[in-house]
């Protein structure tokens, strides 16, 4: 009952700004046309910011620290003919714009989706410790989507929970035989607090 009084007070409308901050789990892979790699496990942590236009629509941008890469990739040095398994881990400076469209009778569910761009941060294998950013394109470039509910704790502050996902359109390594691209999905958790 005190959640259903407290989410009356808490709607959303038309020139309401909201800010959050939350962290997920992670799970990544990067694939071409033909395979895809074994999944790597990461986090993410990020501060975002929405615009309202109506109760039913805002537009959402986020600024994240997002881990990337995948398992058991193998690195092969044609100067001294190591070839080794080992895993990728691959950090991003992540930035999505996207549309959010809330809905349910108290308009605390979203569905969010449009563009992303990731900046290299670093890259690196761990069985050597090798430093492998110069053979990653510095920018990644795809498509994010998520779904989440709002729970309201007060007239200004709820938690969130949420799933999304990424898919990267564009080529990760700088030279490759085919274009290979990252894929993300994680579940996160955090707060946001009404600002108007």
């Amino acid at each position: 009952m005190a959640l259903g009084l407290v989410s009356g007070l808490s709607a959303q409308g038309k020139g309401s700004v909201e800010f959050g901050f939350g962290i997920g789990y992670n799970m990544s892979t990067a694939s071409d046309s033909e395979n895809t790699a074994d999944s790597g496990s990461g986090f993410n942590a990020a501060a975002s910011a929405e615009y309202y236009f109506s109760d039913r629509w805002g537009i959402k941008a986020r600024l994240m620290y997002d881990q990337k890469g995948w398992n058991n990739g193998s690195i092969n040095n044609l100067d001294t003919g190591d070839f080794y398994t080992t895993d990728f881990n691959l950090n991003y400076l992540t930035i999505p714009v996207m549309a959010n469209w809330h809905f349910a009778k108290k308009r605390n569910w979203y569905l969010n989706f449009g563009p992303y761009v990731g900046f290299l941060l670093s890259a690196e294998e761990t069985e050597g410790g090798l430093d492998l950013k110069d053979g990653f394109n510095n920018t990644d470039f795809g498509i994010a989507l998520g779904i989440g509910v709002k729970i309201p704790v007060s007239d200004k502050l709820k938690v969130f929970i949420e799933y999304d996902g990424q898919s990267g359109l564009s080529d990760i390594f700088k030279e490759s035989t085919s274009a290979v691209q990252n894929a993300r999905s994680s579940f996160n958790v955090g707060l946001n607090f009404m600002m108007k």
